[in-house]
């Protein structure tokens, strides 16, 4: 999946920018999601929306979307995900996951306390500067994946290292089972 984000940019530049990204994303079957600018992924028929900001609602977004687009959308609490449940998104974007020698966002044990509570089908996406290290700290939780960007893009190649490693590697002894504490 691939998320387009243009922020400081008119709208002209993010339809052309998102009409361009669409015809590559279709070239290699991969999906499109458009961040915050809904009217724009109605438009090109991206196969969604993923909303960061609080300022417009789910259900807003839902009604100028086709059936089969997406809305995921950023949360940072256990409230947070439990009024984007009621809204009826598709996915919620969790984070920030930060490392235990981190002030801000949510970590290892939050996320696993969050998951605990939640008890839902909607995917939740662990996302904010996960780095190769963290990946089985935040798999272990109980999400259903992470999103990466920063690490990708210091390093293309390292997207193979992070499938690895979500796929729990290449022997039993490596896979990991949410919820399930690590040895």
């Amino acid at each position: 999946m691939v998320q387009l984000t243009l922020n400081g940019v008119g709208k002209k530049t993010v339809l052309e920018t998102a009409r361009k990204a669409k015809e590559i994303t279709e070239y290699f079957q991969t999906r499109l999601i458009i961040t915050d600018h809904y009217k724009v992924a109605a438009e090109i028929k991206a196969d969604g929306v993923y909303l960061v900001s609080s300022e417009v609602c789910p259900t807003v977004v839902r009604k100028e979307l086709t059936s089969w687009q997406i809305i995921g959308a950023s949360a940072h609490t256990l409230n947070d995900c439990e009024t984007l449940i009621e809204k009826n998104v598709n996915y919620i974007a969790l984070g920030p996951f930060q490392r235990l020698n981190s002030e801000a966002g949510l970590d290892e044990k939050e996320y696993l306390t969050i998951m605990r509570k939640l008890k839902t089908n909607i995917p939740i996406i662990a996302t904010g500067s996960i780095v190769l290290n963290d990946v089985l700290d935040v798999m272990i939780t109980g999400v259903h994946g992470i999103a990466v960007s920063e690490e990708i893009t210091r390093n293309f190649n390292s997207i193979l290292k992070f499938k690895e490693l979500i796929n729990g590697g290449t022997t039993h002894e490596q896979r990991w089972e949410p919820g399930k504490p690590k040895n």
